[in-house]
């Protein structure tokens, strides 16, 4: 009892030092760009308005926002010396007391950078880290949460405190130091991550069960994705009627939520709302939150939500797309399902819309984009005709032949395969039925008996 209560009081002196800390609600946000790389395919306008939406997410009073154009990276500060200098000058003049760098930085730079300004910095995954924090609801979703930022900071522990030796090594005055404080949250956190990955292992487990139940009930699913703040919980809830927090806020949904509905052919499905995707999501993010992706791994139909009327909806496109690939869950070569539904039309001006619509009527995006507007519900009825025909699709179509007083199988094939046509002769009714493999076979072993 007395190693486990000393267990627990180490775990959470160790969460104290690691966890993010609770930024200073001034804020500045510096969103560097490097002429010649990869940032040139997006505006830094752009980008520095993305990063400081970001900020908002978690209520912080942004004061300063600057684009910091930079010829070469410096590899102490990331920065230069005269952005340094720059953002040093804000930060005092403004009071503030934490600066977002929205790029990658090491240990070293967010160490030096903190001494140059005098002010808390965190770069962009810390940032994302602190609004998935605010967002998490669920036990999976916290377990996932803690998982991402300790395999975050187990890297950042840093070194001013490694004086603190706990004991030495050996005997009399030969024996070396021992473990430093640093050396015990770092053995300490590589612990709770073991034990929060099998927490996160045995979630996993029982999302397979659940989904191996719907399939055994005859239920797919269709998974929403899309870059966050397109409007993924707005169109869920016009879809099933639920209830789930949306709002003009990025990574607004972050615990997954599924729903059954019923569609225009009659029958039913289930529809899973996921975390949104952002530029530059850190691997290990995506890793922390695999057993909820599943979801859209093994989702029967993927339905790509976009903002159509953002500036960038074409690269925040490619962004999703590139991190569904990261995760298997979509591969054009293989005829993945997937459909795009283009959200917030009604944003748009009447001659784009029109021209929008238009285009997906009659051209080669026909099959696959469809233009709504889950605010208003323009467009959700032919999303979700869509839906039914793309999942209705998988099955072949077969006649078959069921004597009306089998009144069982007649039922059976209503609900498990879809009925396209039927006419009653004598004793026998004769049917046009499209059933998947699993349904074919299951049909087969009934007529079998």
């Amino acid at each position: 009892m007395i190693e486990d209560f000393e267990q627990d009081e180490q775990h959470k002196r160790t969460r104290k030092a690691v966890e993010t800390v609770r930024p200073a609600t001034v804020a500045a946000v510096v969103c560097p760009f490097v002429s010649g790389s990869r940032g040139d395919s997006r505006d830094s306008e752009a980008k520095l308005g993305e990063a400081v939406g970001l900020a908002r997410a978690i209520d912080l009073d942004v004061r300063v926002a600057q684009v910091a154009p930079l010829r070469r990276v410096t590899p102490a500060t990331l920065l230069g010396k005269g952005v340094v200098e720059r953002i040093k000058a804000a930060v005092e003049e403004q009071g503030i007391g934490l600066v977002v760098v929205d790029d990658r930085l090491t240990p070293v730079q967010q160490r030096n950078l903190e001494k140059a300004w005098q002010a808390k910095v965190i770069d962009r995954t810390g940032l994302i880290l602190e609004i998935f924090g605010a967002r998490a609801r669920t036990h999976e979703g916290r377990l996932q949460v803690e998982l991402a930022a300790l395999d975050y900071q187990r890297g950042r522990l840093v070194r001013s405190w490694t004086h603190l030796e706990r004991q030495r090594g050996g005997f009399g005055f030969l024996g070396g130091p021992g473990e430093s404080q640093i050396e015990i949250d770092r053995r300490l956190i590589g612990e709770r991550i073991v034990r929060i990955k099998r927490d996160l292992e045995g979630v996993r487990k029982t999302r397979a069960v659940n989904r191996a139940g719907r399939k055994k009930a005859r239920l797919p699913t269709v998974a929403l994705v899309g870059y966050t703040n397109a409007g993924k919980s707005t169109l869920f809830n016009r879809l099933s009627g639920a209830g789930v927090m949306a709002k003009d806020l990025l990574f607004a949904t972050l615990d997954p939520t599924m729903r059954s509905i019923r569609l225009p052919n009659g029958k039913d499905c289930v529809i899973s709302d996921t975390v949104g995707f952002v530029s530059d999501l850190p691997t290990h993010l995506v890793a922390a939150f695999r057993a909820t992706l599943e979801e859209v791994i093994e989702a029967d139909l993927i339905v790509h939500v976009r903002d159509i009327s953002h500036p960038e909806s074409e690269q925040q496109r490619a962004d999703v797309e590139e991190v569904l690939r990261d995760l298997g869950a979509f591969d054009e070569g293989a005829g993945r399902p997937l459909i795009e539904a283009l959200n917030k039309v009604d944003a748009l001006a009447p001659e784009v819309r029109w021209t929008l619509e238009n285009r997906t009527a009659t051209g080669a995006e026909r099959a696959r984009q469809y233009p709504v507007s889950a605010l208003t519900g323009d467009g959700v009825d032919q999303l979700l005709e869509a839906i039914a025909a793309f999942l209705s699709a998988a099955g072949e179509a077969r006649e078959v032949s069921v004597p009306l007083s089998d009144g069982a199988t007649l039922a059976w094939l209503y609900r498990h395969g879809e009925v396209r046509s039927r006419r009653d002769e004598g004793e026998t009714a004769w049917l046009t039925v499209a059933l998947d493999d699993a349904a074919a076979a299951q049909f087969a072993r009934r007529q079998a008996r």
